[in-house]
């Protein structure tokens, strides 16, 4: 990126390209669109029906910076500072788990089944919110439902709120800082939803670059990665209504093991659901002690 060669967006977006693709960078022509949009506030759109438009140099300085950062195995989404999940844009940093398109999966299972029971006004509870993706999404969506959303990092929360305010559920959502159930003792809940850490431990360190980036203590499930999945399942009757969802994602090859973790409390599975991949990524256990209303 020589100061006397004439950088047009088009020239710049083939120039990254070949250079993330030599450095081995995933996805090298969608990640050059992606910082090259964030650099110039525009949309990727912009990019193609400006693709002549020449780079001011202050641009190609900053936009240098972030391909250097990238190169570098920096996910985009920390570049940015921000992912779009379920059709809104969520503020993300380090201290939180970037959202996933696998997770809307999560989010649109749960949706639906509460459509299908005509839940008035659910309350609902997140555990590990990070972000707040999920469960904001899900308020979005539910204009008469309330939810808590609890998380372990003070840093995440700081990040949930930001988004629960930019996404305008401010008013319907409390945030928590604490493990598993320790904030809501004496509560109950319409729905538990949770993407918790799932990943094995001996695993961490084969992960990709990019996701060794992301929290420890956001990917990190323990000996088996089911660490989780257990604490949570052992207790979540004492907090779920009668006749109560608790939805996991679960990491490929977990669902059956999950959904045992749920039957031996005494939980209904009711479904695993595959993600776009055909992986078997969500698990829905429902409490028993009472028919599911229609």
């Amino acid at each position: 990126m020589e100061k006397k060669h004439a950088w047009t967006i088009g020239t710049i977006l083939t120039w990254t390209r070949q250079y993330f693709q030599d450095k081995g960078v995933d996805n090298p022509r969608l990640d050059a669109e992606v910082l090259l949009s964030h650099i110039l506030g525009k949309d990727r759109l912009y990019l193609y029906v400006h693709f002549d438009q020449p780079l001011e140099q202050r641009e190609l300085e900053a936009f240098r910076a972030v391909v250097k950062r990238r190169v570098l195995r920096e996910p985009v989404a920390y570049i940015t500072g921000c992912r779009e999940f379920m059709g809104l844009a969520f503020q993300v940093s380090p201290s939180v788990l970037i959202p996933r398109p696998d997770t809307e999966i999560l989010v649109e299972t749960v949706l639906a089944k509460l459509a299908g029971q005509n839940t008035a006004a659910p309350a609902l509870l997140d555990i590990g919110t990070g972000s707040g993706a999920i469960i904001i999404s899900m308020l979005h969506t539910l204009a008469a439902a309330t939810g808590v959303a609890v998380d372990i990092s003070a840093e995440a929360l700081l990040v949930a709120r930001e988004n629960a305010c930019r996404h305008g559920v401010a008013d319907r959502l409390t945030l928590y800082k604490g493990d598993i159930f320790s904030a809501v003792a004496g509560r109950q809940f319409d729905v538990i939803v949770s993407n918790p850490p799932y990943i094995p431990q001996k695993d961490i360190t084969g992960l990709a670059a990019e996701v060794r980036k992301e929290p420890h203590l956001a990917l990190d499930g323990g000996a088996d990665g089911l660490d989780f999945y257990r604490r949570i399942s052992q207790v979540a009757s004492a907090y779920l209504t009668a006749g109560g969802l608790l939805a996991f994602e679960v990491g490929q090859g977990q669902a059956d093991a999950v959904a045992e973790l749920g039957r031996t409390q005494q939980f209904l599975v009711e479904a695993i659901v595959k993600d776009y991949a055909g992986i078997d990524r969500v698990v829905l256990l429902r409490d028993t002690r009472q028919p599911v209303p229609q």
